[in-house]
């Protein structure tokens, strides 16, 4: 029997996720990242045989993506801000609004030679993306999870990015040390949210890099705390936030740091996304 096709190879794939009722765009990324093809060389290759060894990888993989593993997890890679960061189940998946609170960071630090501590790094992302970006930055990764921290390190070795990596809670295995930036995208959902998340990243997805205590400001408080403790120090401070959390962190630091500057800035789509603190 003649194999079949890349063309009914997809076909099956798209029927198939959209009867468990996923999103289909699925199936063509899953078998584009498999086969190494772009769009274009896909759809010339479309009434050709596929080879028997991709479309077993690829049936497989579809079977993972329905059984609730996320394609970026069953490739291995996901990308962000132009490059491919190793991911599996101990880093969260890089997203496209934080590639936003990197832009912000570079357009605000034109400046060389500055030391920068990416707090909850996870893949390395936004850390080694500034370290690309500015070769001349001195940047520290910290996490609190060993397998992240593993993940980052591999990230940082296959983009030739030499950085510091530290494991610990937030700033508290670097006491003692002022760095010019401090940026992080800490867990910050509340666990009410949970009945509105996607099942696939709440099945997948570390919940320790996603959930937060007290409507997922915890970590946000704690680190201002530990800021105003002068466990660690920076000139600039720049957060991630969930989008309706814009005011109650403005509010947390403005508590702690009344004479900080503190700036919440919108994403492409119009939501709060991103606070920086600049202390004067």
């Amino acid at each position: 029997m003649a194999n079949r096709t890349y063309y009914e190879a997809l076909k099956w794939a798209s029927l198939f996720v959209q009867k468990n009722q996923l999103d289909e765009s699925a199936a063509t990324y899953l078998l584009q990242e498999l086969s190494q093809l772009d769009q274009t060389h896909l759809l010339i290759k479309y009434r050709q045989p596929m080879p028997a060894q991709l479309d077993e990888q690829y049936v497989n993989a579809i079977n993972q993506y329905v059984n609730g593993v996320p394609p970026q997890y069953i490739i291995g890679t996901a990308p962000f801000y132009g490059e491919r960061f190793v991911v599996n189940e101990n880093v969260l998946i890089p997203r496209q609004e934080t590639e936003e609170l990197v832009e912000w960071i570079l357009s605000a630090n034109p400046q060389s030679a500055l030391s920068v501590l990416d707090v909850g790094t996870g893949s390395g992302a936004i850390g080694l993306t500034l370290k690309k970006q500015r070769p001349d930055w001195q940047v520290v990764l910290s996490d609190l999870s060993e397998g992240a921290l593993k993940v980052a390190q591999e990230n940082a070795e296959r983009l030739n990015t030499p950085v510091k990596t530290v494991q610990g809670d937030l700033l508290k295995p670097l006491a003692g040390t002022q760095f010019d930036v401090i940026v992080s995208n800490p867990p910050y959902i509340s666990r009410s949210e949970v009945a509105e998340m996607d099942a696939d990243v709440l099945k997948s997805e570390p919940n320790m890099a996603l959930f937060a205590d007290h409507d997922g400001l915890a970590i946000y408080e704690r680190l201002a705390d530990q800021l105003k403790q002068g466990v660690a120090s920076a000139k600039q401070v720049f957060l991630e936030i969930g989008f309706q959390q814009g005011k109650a962190v403005s509010q947390i630091f403005k508590t702690r740091f009344p004479a900080a500057t503190v700036t919440v800035r919108q994403d492409i789509a119009g939501h709060d996304r991103m606070v920086r603190i600049s202390f004067n």
